[in-house]
């Protein structure tokens, strides 16, 4: 009895004095071209993606009462799912827990917010809410970026001239593909995003057309020669289409279902 009880104070010793490590270990490591689409819609917002090593996540808001609620439609709205609770608050956390060093050679995290409707009314309050969270963000001021570890992209009804004239700035905008010409710098417009069947017969089944993969890879090249990255929406849910996606270099892959992407993502590392 004297014995079973020894080891297992050793055990315990060893396992409190080796959890740092083990906590390491046990850290996901992140996959850039990862892209929680709708990620609000996962059992657990953002945590899930965190989980699954996505370094891109999605959220859709609605301004009401003053306060920024997330949801693909006003009737999926509750008032204790805002952008805080979901999102600011628990990156905050996680990137104190996971201090990442800026480094320009790595994608940032991105925080997809696509403003539904009311574009200028939302990004008012967005912007009061952002500027408590200046320590967690890229920030753009008096012309020059200050990298963090989360870079805020807006998406949807973009109020375009309102974000250009902020100084400090806290968020960048989502482009199309009518911006791949675009002289708005890359610190501005970061992302370029389309829906992909607007541009793409090609479904996930069978070849792809060598017009199209031409096609696509001249769009990533004109993108990356501009210093932007690039996410296509409305992508079937298919390894045959995310292998077309990670040879052409697209940076954004986006998916509903975070554990299939992400066994296809480590594949392609270990590869």
């Amino acid at each position: 009895m004297l014995h079973i009880k020894f080891y297992s104070v050793i055990l315990l010793v060893l396992a409190c004095s080796t959890s740092p490590v083990l906590a390491q270990q046990n850290q996901q490591k992140p996959l850039f071209r990862a892209h929680a689409h709708n990620d609000y819609r996962q059992k657990r917002p953002l945590q899930d993606a965190l989980k699954n090593g996505f370094w891109s996540v999605e959220a859709d808001i609605f301004l009401v009462d003053g306060e920024l609620l997330v949801g693909h439609s006003r009737e999926e709205l509750s008032k204790d799912r805002t952008l805080r609770k979901l999102y600011l608050d628990p990156l905050k956390i996680y990137f104190q827990e996971n201090v990442q060093k800026p480094d320009t050679k790595s994608p940032p995290f991105t925080l997809l917010i696509d403003i539904k409707t009311d574009g200028e009314d939302v990004y008012q309050v967005l912007r009061k809410q952002l500027q408590a969270y200046e320590d967690l963000l890229d920030t753009y001021q008096d012309g020059e970026t200050t990298r963090h570890s989360v870079q805020v992209v807006i998406s949807g009804d973009r109020p375009v001239k309102m974000i250009e004239a902020d100084n400090p700035r806290y968020v960048g905008i989502d482009g199309r593909l009518s911006d791949l010409d675009s002289q708005k710098p890359p610190h501005l417009m970061p992302l370029i995003s389309d829906r992909w069947t607007s541009h793409f017969q090609y479904r996930g089944k069978g070849k792809m057309s060598d017009a199209e993969r031409t096609k696509l890879r001249e769009i990533v090249s004109q993108a990356h020669a501009a210093g932007r990255r690039v996410r296509f929406w409305a992508t079937p849910e298919s390894e045959e289409l995310w292998q077309e996606l990670v040879a052409a270099g697209v940076d954004h892959i986006n998916t509903d279902k975070l554990k299939k992407l992400h066994d296809f993502l480590s594949l392609q590392a270990n590869d």
